[in-house]
């Protein structure tokens, strides 16, 4: 890797899934993992202690929502995120193009960036590639990502074809911009579920060269087959030797899913935002709606196995009383859950895989009781 203190090396394969360790400057991440989303430097209702309890590697956070509050400066002021959040593992930054090209009405494309309103008062401002760098440098993460442009599968393709340029244009850019060598630069890859414009998105990423690679644009319109297809060729077409990322992903059998396309880690608010909602998540993919009333006097574990401290300590019932009366510890509890859920899920695949059982493994997991209500 060009990144100093980075390495990245896959240990073991089982079809196309794969069991690597990345090495950074703040810890070792062993893949296939999940990495829980901090937007604004927290992962919401659960501490750092608790993410390392969790079993958390890799946190993430957001350029966007932290240019604006509380700005580089105090993020500065505090020795960059690691200091100012109090994690001490790697993290993760995206370069904001998700939420900037997700303000549909307030925003300009220009050839140079995206002109926009900011969500907190409205004022104007303009995202460049050189931007982006300059900020997630300020922040001071591990893994950076390049300003691209997040473009839905739904758009006509003379746009999406528009987009893919421009996200390789960006993206080279974004390399010549960044100036620390002390952190890992990753290339998305664009186009939808086009394979034309995948191909050619890859082939053109891959020319300006990065350390890591990242499959872009999925998790905003595309499900299901297309999605999966895309993937598949994102196997085929982006380097073996290189970590890749699916950015927004955090269901259990989807999880699964892009694990067994080669996929090493991957990112969702799923998982916490759903405990917000009374929602717990089971290992094999179904969920418990705890506002339920069937869950009332119902003294049960909230998953039976699972090893995380809502499930060893709490009922079914207490769990649905803190949830009905919007008790702020009922947030807490799930989002402990339903993360434990995700990054035992990946560990235990990462196990599998070693072993040459991932199949037999994703079968075993997808086959469980999953009823929900």
């Amino acid at each position: 890797m060009t990144a100093e203190g980075f390495a990245f090396e896959v240990e073991a394969r089982d079809g196309a899934a794969r069991a690597g360790r990345l090495t950074t400057p703040h810890g070792v991440v062993e893949t296939p993992c999940f990495m829980p989303v901090g937007t604004k430097a927290t992962v919401k209702a659960v501490e750092p202690r608790e993410l390392r309890e969790l079993g958390a590697q890799i946190v993430l956070g957001n350029t966007y929502h932290l240019y604006f509050r509380p700005g580089t400066e105090i993020v500065g002021a505090h020795g960059g995120l690691h200091g100012f959040m109090q994690w001490d593992g790697p993290i993760l930054t995206d370069s904001g193009g998700f939420q900037v090209f997700s303000l549909e009405g307030t925003r300009v494309m220009r050839e140079d960036g995206v002109e926009f309103s900011s969500v907190y008062d409205g004022s104007r401002h303009v995202f460049t590639p050189q931007l982006a760098m300059r900020i997630q440098e300020e922040l001071g993460a591990d893994v950076i990502m390049a300003f691209d442009q997040c473009a839905p599968g739904t758009l006509p393709r003379a746009e999406l074809e528009a987009a893919v340029e421009r996200t390789t244009r960006w993206a080279a850019a974004c390399k010549e911009a960044h100036g620390r060598r002390d952190q890992l630069l990753v290339g998305i890859v664009q186009g939808g579920a086009d394979e034309a414009l995948r191909r050619r998105s890859a082939a053109e990423i891959t020319g300006v060269g990065f350390d890591a690679y990242a499959i872009g644009g999925l998790s905003v319109g595309e499900r299901g087959e297309e999605m999966l297809s895309t993937v598949e060729l994102m196997d085929e077409l982006l380097p073996r030797d290189r970590l890749r990322y699916f950015m927004g992903i955090g269901d259990p059998v989807g999880i699964l899913d892009v694990i067994a396309r080669g996929v090493d880690v991957f990112d969702c608010v799923f998982p916490t935002r759903m405990a917000r909602t009374g929602t717990a998540l089971l290992r094999g993919g179904g969920r418990l709606n705890l506002r339920n009333a069937r869950f009332a006097a119902d003294l049960a574990a909230l998953e039976d196995g699972c090893d995380c401290y809502t499930c060893r300590t709490f009922t079914r019932s207490y769990l649905r009383h803190l949830v009905t009366q919007k008790e702020m510890l009922g947030a807490q509890l799930l989002s402990l859950h339903n993360l434990r859920v995700l990054l035992r899920l990946t560990s235990d695949a990462r196990r599998a895989i070693s072993a040459g059982r991932f199949a037999e493994f994703a079968n075993d997991v997808a086959g469980r009781d999953s009823a929900g209500g």
